[in-house]
């Protein structure tokens, strides 16, 4: 199958997915051009498919509504994709009920047509996964009820303690849940503070669906408001790092989306939200270039007490 008919089969895969959805949208999961998507939308509707375009600022498309197409065969790649990322998702202990994704796995090993069956159960007996435990857990209750709150557009009841250990009751509209360095977070309307707001999943304590309804924010950027958010902390601190090596070294040596790096006349300058600074200067202690921490002195005493630390357990 050609590249271009894989793409439009699964431009319809999306429509019959989504009761809407907008062309950015389609064209982003697809890694397109929107011209592309509304060229592939052309061909769907040439074959007799009855997509129906919305126009304006949030237009998108959809189905005729009552329009049904008979289930759609996966093909090999997709069978493949979706075994490992259940296998994933399971091994990672994500906040999803476990019991639904063995039941995923054991459906799509039942229902794949007989030349993948084999495949499908060799992934699942030879792919292993080590992964660190999640340092903070969330209740899949918590996911599930927020999810749920996304998709119907209706807000949720929680019961949240803040940082310094305050407990609120709010009234939240959730636009999206985002996954940022290793912690869950919902981003919404808060109807306390009259305000976006981001909460971090594992300090609601109590969740609970409502029957009130609001109206969802199509071009609302979930990830991007969350990363935009959490990289200025409170106080408004910067960490400044200067690195004695190329950007390429520098670029190699850190993990991705840690900050940002530049070059500058002294060698190359890294820059970073002042968060979790116990682990950024163990990040720092692993590298093998030299460097030079220009601020804050907070980070300098983390290095600090880490060096007496190693320099205990070696005895000197």
């Amino acid at each position: 199958m050609s590249g271009t008919a894989v793409r439009v089969l699964t431009v319809l895969e999306l429509l019959q997915a989504h009761d809407r959805i907008t062309g950015a949208k389609i064209a982003e999961r697809l890694e397109i051009d929107p011209r592309s998507v509304r060229r592939y939308i052309k061909q769907l509707q040439a074959m007799g498919i009855p997509v129906e375009s919305e126009r304006g600022r949030y237009g998108a498309y959809r189905l005729e509504r009552g329009y049904r197409l008979p289930p759609l065969m996966f093909r090999e790649e997709e069978i493949i994709a979706l075994t490992v990322g259940l296998l994933v998702i399971r091994s990672f202990q994500f906040p999803l009920d476990s019991a639904s994704i063995t039941g995923a796995l054991a459906k799509i090993q039942r229902a794949v047509p007989q030349q993948f069956f084999e495949q499908v159960h060799v992934i699942q007996n030879i792919m292993h996964f080590h992964p660190a435990p999640p340092t903070i857990t969330v209740d899949k209750t918590v996911v599930d009820t927020i999810a749920r709150g996304v998709w119907k557009a209706t807000s949720v009841q929680v019961q949240y303690r803040s940082a310094i250990g305050n407990d609120t009751d709010r009234l939240f509209d959730p636009y999206g849940i985002v996954v940022y360095r290793s912690y869950w977070y919902a981003v919404g309307y808060c109807h306390l503070r009259k305000a976006l707001r981001v909460f971090r999943l594992d300090r609601i304590s109590a969740v609970r669906a409502t029957d009130s309804v609001f109206t969802p924010r199509p071009d609302f950027d979930a990830l991007g408001h969350v990363t935009q958010r959490l990289s200025k902390p409170a106080d408004g601190k910067q960490v400044e790092v200067l690195f004695k090596t190329s950007l390429e070294e520098a670029k190699r040596s850190l993990p991705p989306n840690v900050g940002e790096v530049e070059v500058v006349a002294e060698g190359v300058l890294f820059r970073c939200p002042a968060l979790r600074l116990d682990g950024l200067a163990a990040l720092l202690l692993s590298l093998d270039f030299p460097l030079h921490i220009l601020q804050p002195d907070e980070l300098k005493d983390e290095v600090r007490r880490l060096a007496h630390k190693a320099l205990r357990i070696v005895g000197a």
